[in-house]
């Protein structure tokens, strides 16, 4: 495509380009044209076009022809993903709904003469001035692909779990709520504010785990450390966590000295294969880890969390799950692996309780949390883009973008039933009867009181 040219405040297209948009259009046309909803098309030359009867819910908005030959010669969904996050592509309005695009995509049947028609016009549009630069993976994407060679082992996890959480504690301080707590909140009341659902979550998991003063606390994965502080300011334990991001690791250290918790909270910088010893803690508890884990892995992980309990200990497990068997490769296990947990692998419920039964642990309570995750993602996403500039000052704009776009499709995924997610609780297998009380009275009490300012 030749480069635009500027008259005073007016930008002037070559004839090239306007010829690429007639092209598009015609293109664009005939793809949305049974499109269910309302949404616009808007083409680089300012052309737009309407689909629907009503005003549109969104506009998709193509800053260049490529990504519309890429849509057209590849019809894969990603392409325009990555074609966002390059700002090819735009999406204005309501971006859930815009999401929505990729199910009406991928069911999108065109008769042979319509392929071959698109083919040669697609062929046809121009190329962007970037041309050369876009046969190369982005150096963001290229760091990733990276790292999947080799998945889970120590080595690769750490790089994992850095490039995932090590992006820069500022930018989690954006959108997460007042105790950097990334994962799925607990909402009491559907109007929970975000820092009130999460503290609710904190303490549903003590409650769970029968957590009483003196007791030894094992938290896998422990983040940015608030449920092991809340854990020994609330609940009197022991509470040692560990992490294999340093941002997390160095962040925690500086929370238990300035809240004064040495000597009751503490963390390391560990893989969990490398914890030593038999029956040291009277209660472990991972939350959101779990993905990391890898299937393969879980006999190694269930069969470690069983050596560190104590006899009848229990063991509480927060993960999510997929509604298929194994980790099968698809749109969405592509993006995700791609760009976003470059380790993570997700199984089914069932399956994870067989590895947790094979491992010696006797099932004692199973929660699914799959609406309070779609609320929590919900939130994250309206306070990242709430803070959109903030953001870019940690962060680069294809980073921003990938995190907005991942979060707004996790929410949308665990609205459909796509995954899901469980708090299983467990003890580790002993003679006798459960260490639980005989009803769920004591977890399901009175919700937890707000603290300071919402």
């Amino acid at each position: 495509m030749g480069r635009r040219m500027r008259q005073g405040n007016r930008v002037v297209l070559p004839l090239s380009a306007n010829a690429d948009a007639e092209r598009a259009a015609g293109i664009v046309r005939r793809v949305f044209r049974d499109y269910p909803g309302n949404m616009a098309v808007r083409l680089w030359n300012g052309q737009t076009l309407a689909f629907g009867g009503d005003a549109p819910e969104f506009t998709l908005v193509f800053q260049e022809p490529r990504p519309v030959r890429e849509l057209i010669l590849t019809r894969h969904p990603l392409r325009l993903a990555e074609a966002y996050f390059r700002g090819k592509v735009d999406m204005e309005g309501n971006l859930y709904t815009a999401l929505q695009l990729k199910d009406y995509l991928q069911s999108l049947r065109l008769s042979a003469a319509e392929k071959a028609t698109f083919l040669s016009a697609a062929l046809l549009l121009g190329s962007s001035v970037d041309e050369d630069t876009g046969r190369t993976s982005p150096a963001w994407r290229a760091s990733l692909l990276a790292r999947l060679a080799g998945k889970h082992s120590r080595a690769r996890n750490r790089q994992a779990i850095a490039f995932h959480y090590d992006v820069s504690n500022d930018f989690y301080r954006l959108w997460l709520d007042e105790q950097m707590v990334y994962s799925c909140a607990y909402f009491e009341e559907a109007d929970n504010s975000l820092d009130q659902a999460q503290r609710n979550k904190l303490d549903h998991l003590c409650r769970k785990l029968r957590l009483k003063p003196g007791e030894r606390l094992l938290d896998i994965g422990c983040g940015w450390g608030a449920l092991i502080r809340w854990a020994a300011v609330h609940y009197g334990v022991e509470a040692y966590g560990i992490t294999l991001s340093r941002n997390q690791y160095e962040h925690c250290l500086r929370q238990i000295d300035e809240e004064g918790l040495q000597g009751r909270v503490s963390v390391e910088l560990k893989d969990y294969r490398d914890m030593t010893g038999d029956a040291v803690f009277d209660k472990i508890v991972s939350v959101g880890m779990f993905e990391h884990v890898g299937i393969g892995n879980f006999p190694l992980y269930f069969g470690t969390a069983r050596r560190l309990l104590k006899p009848g200990g229990l063991l509480l497990n927060h993960g999510i799950t997929c509604d298929t068997e194994g980790w099968r490769k698809s749109l969405s296990t592509e993006f995700i692996n791609r760009y976003v947990f470059p380790d993570g692998e997700l199984d089914t419920v069932s399956n994870v309780q067989c590895a947790m039964e094979h491992s010696g642990f006797d099932i004692l309570d199973v929660e699914a949390l799959r609406p309070h995750y779609a609320m929590t993602l919900r939130h994250w996403v309206q306070r990242l883009e709430n803070h959109r500039n903030e953001a870019l000052q940690c962060i680069s704009e294809p980073t921003y973008r990938i995190w907005r776009l991942y979060m707004a499709a996790c929410a949308l995924a665990f609205e459909e039933g796509g995954i899901g997610i469980y708090q299983i609780l467990a003890a580790r297998r002993a003679k006798g009867l459960s260490p639980v009380p005989l009803t769920r009275r004591d977890v399901y009490g009175q919700p937890v009181k707000p603290e300071g300012d919402e």
